[in-house]
């Protein structure tokens, strides 16, 4: 039996994704995104877990996400606990995880039709 995966034309995703890079769809990211199903982000100050102030948050939060996924690089970085109340405090999850594996989650999440965002940390400028 043959499987085919179907993805709506408008259905973003990523195909590839480490400490320095991520490939959503057939495009290459060396800095630092929030993505939904929808939209990207590119244009995303942070690079690192402690540069997410209440402006960077704030954006993440206008995709109205359910859930956030945090996407640190190559190694966990758990952010403060400030940041975690900014989430909670308006009803929407955040899960922190290495950037590869924020990338599997968002696919699984997005090809379920949830509100999910990622926000991707990257190095480069």
């Amino acid at each position: 039996m043959q499987l085919t995966e179907h993805r709506p034309e408008h259905e973003l995703f990523v195909r590839r994704a480490d400490a320095r890079e991520v490939v959503v769809v057939d495009r290459s990211f060396t800095h630092s995104l929030v993505l939904s199903a929808e939209r990207v982000l590119e244009d995303f100050a942070p690079r690192r877990v402690a540069e997410l102030d209440a402006a960077a948050i704030e954006r993440v939060l206008e995709l109205a996400p359910e859930v956030v996924l945090l996407g640190t690089g190559a190694q966990l970085t758990f952010p403060p606990p400030a940041t975690l109340a900014a989430f909670l405090s308006r009803g929407v999850g955040l899960e922190t995880m290495d950037s590869p594996a924020a990338a599997r989650t968002f696919n699984v999440l997005a090809g379920e039709g949830r509100r999910v965002a990622a926000i991707f940390l990257l190095p480069g400028g």
